[in-house]
């Protein structure tokens, strides 16, 4: 082949592939754009590959995805911004197909492309495409178009900036409700770039008309957007022109209006003062709390501590805690779940009193919620009532139901209970905890589920690290290694498990005196998968033992093992070997 037709090739063969009838080789031809284009170099990429990716017409949308997706780095391979505009022909045609996802990645690009053209480009090129396709016959354009204005916006001149405006506003009363719903999600994009009198004016005339509109999925979605807007505004006219509508869609008779209403209410409040949120937003939140639609419920449940923050303590008593009491026995258990992963979180902004006699009891009846997830979720953040209402009151009321999870028939809650005991074994202190706690940490090492028994194993670890290794010598050490004889393999690989977690904290004289000599009698058994696991704890105990007992115990141990008819303990013996010689070297 001659050096002229070299660069040919690469060409050749992406225009060869784009045509296969492989979805696959279609695939991996665009993938491979920016390889082809570096090959062609910047002027043939901007004369032939653009061209041609402009007039491919493919049928598939996973190949259109992949091709919005490359174009949108394209820019470097086309000569660099004063280049860019050449991009601009190929995304437009994919704002413009009938898939989502394809339109989506498309306006994605264009949006990336976009913020790094020249203000001269981004006026001559750019803003003429969101105009052309703002005025598409077919819908799917004027839906792209509504993402593309907060880019377009900035750079324009002030008539072109009044027709921009204008433009939208006739988008947001569009006859399609797929084109309103684009312009209700873009319009908080689109405000962030307006200037401060024409977002009074044209923009929240806008998003009035949004919210008027027949469509429950627009209004939704003007909701969606509408913290984002009201902190571009100043409080007094976001309590104006903002506040009634939320209040108006807390009753909106959509459940999905509502839903998103739960949901943007906290967020809202951060653009407020204090007194719109406690003589307007409190009713309205209370309303959703008390909704008859469980999924506005969940949405409200899972806000109650972020929004009682923000309300005073005697507020949050008042209002809000009457409805979490109702929500504790509500007939939906994800509602429960909902409110049990934040209710925590309300006893320091409620403080030791209002805890005591109003959470406390909805705790104890979340944690003996029949539905796992609520006990899960209560669980997981008992350290903050901690915090709060102190150990002594914790142990009364909280402990008892502790002990009867740690036996919960759900692994799940059983594995959460497992992992609060260090932190309930720092606040408890040695003493209370081995009357209440010691004999469960025990039992979970011979659990029927495997994450329970290493999770176990690990919280030996971290108590013989809280207690410090005279406790665990003391309370620990003699009821693992009791676990030498039991006549299930799996609970015996627990021990050993156990002893490679404790080894590091116990030291090497207990490790030697007590430790190894178990591992070591364990290389005996009868099961291959034991002697493999004897082979790995050996390996993990070089680094805690003097070298005089790695040679005299660990290495005639593993040499022994090296010569197993197992090929898996054959395996791990060696590499327990090669550690040991490592470290001969090493020192």
């Amino acid at each position: 082949m001659s050096t002229v037709e070299a660069p040919l090739y690469p060409i050749a063969v992406l225009i060869d592939e784009l045509k296969n009838d492989d979805i696959q080789l279609r695939l991996n031809s665009i993938r491979r754009l920016s390889t082809i284009a570096r090959a062609l170099g910047e002027d043939r990429t901007r004369s032939e590959l653009i061209p041609f990716l402009s007039e491919n017409n493919d049928d598939d949308d996973e190949v259109l995805l992949a091709m919005a997706e490359e174009l949108g780095v394209f820019v470097p391979y086309v000569g660099g911004v004063e280049h860019a505009h050449v991009l601009l022909t190929p995304l437009e045609t994919l704002c413009t197909v009938e898939e989502t996802c394809v339109r989506d990645k498309a306006v994605e690009s264009l949006c990336k492309i976009g913020s790094q053209m020249r203000e001269n480009d981004l006026i001559e090129r750019f803003t003429p495409l969101v105009k052309r396709l703002a005025a598409g016959e077919w819908f799917t354009a004027r839906v792209s178009a509504c993402g593309l204005f907060h880019i377009a916006y900035p750079s324009a001149p002030e008539t072109l900036k009044t027709e921009l405006r204008s433009i939208y506003g006739q988008l947001c009363q569009d006859d399609m409700p797929m084109v309103r719903r684009s312009a209700a999600s873009n319009l908080w994009k689109f405000a962030g770039t307006v200037e401060s009198a024409h977002l009074k004016a044209d923009i929240m005339q806008m998003f009035e008309d949004l919210t008027q509109d027949d469509q429950d999925t627009v209004r939704l979605l003007a909701v969606e957007g509408c913290a984002a807007l009201g902190k571009l505004l100043e409080p007094q006219d976001c309590a104006a022109r903002i506040l009634p509508v939320i209040v108006n869609f807390s009753q909106d008779k959509s459940w999905r209006v509502r839903y998103m209403v739960a949901n943007q209410l906290y967020e809202l409040c951060e653009a407020l003062g204090p007194e719109p949120i406690r003589t307007d937003l409190l009713p309205a939140y209370v309303r959703l709390l008390r909704d008859n639609e469980a999924e506005v419920r969940i949405a409200a449940a899972g806000k109650v501590t972020k929004f009682c923050q923000i309300l005073s303590p005697e507020l949050a008593i008042q209002h809000i805690l009457p409805c979490v009491k109702e929500l504790s026995l509500d007939s939906s258990q994800h509602v429960r779940a909902a409110l049990a992963s934040v209710v925590m979180g309300m006893a320091p902004v409620l403080g030791k009193d209002a805890t005591i006699e109003q959470l406390l009891p909805i705790f104890l009846s979340l944690l003996k919620d029949e539905f796992p997830d609520v006990r899960l979720n209560i669980i997981s953040k008992l350290d903050q009532v901690n915090q709060v209402i102190g150990i002594d009151l914790l142990s009364q009321s909280l402990l008892p139901a502790i002990v009867e999870l740690a036996e919960d028939r759900h692994w799940r809650v059983r594995l959460a209970i497992i992992e609060y005991i260090p932190l309930l074994a720092n606040q408890l202190g040695v003493g209370f905890f081995d009357d209440k706690l010691g004999g469960l940490c025990m039992q979970w090492l011979q659990d029927k589920v495997y994450s329970i028994r290493d999770a176990a194993a690990k919280n030996l670890k971290h108590l013989a690290e809280e207690f410090g290794p005279d406790w665990a010598m003391q309370h620990i050490i003699p009821q693992v290694l009791e676990i030498a004889n039991d006549s299930h393999y799996l609970h015996r690989m627990t021990l050993l498990r156990a002893i490679s977690l404790l080894g590091p904290v116990m030291g090497s004289e207990i490790t030697c005196s007590k430790l190894l000599p178990v591992v070591v009698n364990a290389s005996k058994d009868r099961v291959p998968n034991i002697k493999f696991n004897v082979a790995k704890v050996l390996q993990s105990l070089i680094s805690v033992v003097d070298q005089s007992v790695v040679e005299k115990t660990i290495r005639p141990c593993l040499v022994e093992l090296s010569e197993d008819p197992d090929v898996d303990v054959r395996y791990f013996a060696v590499q327990g070997l090669q550690s040991i010689d490592q470290v001969t070297m090493s020192s």
